[in-house]
């Protein structure tokens, strides 16, 4: 994974969704989708969590970001979703069977 910076995932909670918003274009409602989805696959530890939610965020494809000339990323109908699963497996086991 990616070298994350230690003061990015040490913010406090607000200024960590303001980060999410302002370097990644990430409004505070998909990261909290995002946040949860990681959580419920057992990454439980906040500063774990932080740190991969970041990661998948910069292993998002430039597209994402070309959509929308206001900076945000646009997932689409089951996007979210899709770049989640795509994202675990290869960050995890799953892409060894």
């Amino acid at each position: 994974m990616h070298l994350v910076a230690e003061a990015e995932i040490h913010l406090p909670d607000l200024a960590f969704v303001k980060l999410c918003e302002e370097k990644y274009g990430i409004n505070r409602g998909i990261y909290n989708t995002i946040d949860a989805w990681f959580y419920e696959k057992g990454v439980t530890y906040i500063v774990h969590r932080r740190a991969i939610v970041i990661t998948f965020f910069r292993s998002l494809p430039i597209e994402f970001y070309e959509r929308n000339r206001s900076g945000k990323v646009l997932f689409g109908h089951g996007g979210l979703t899709n770049q989640l699963e795509e994202f675990w497996q290869y960050h995890t086991n799953d892409n060894r069977r």
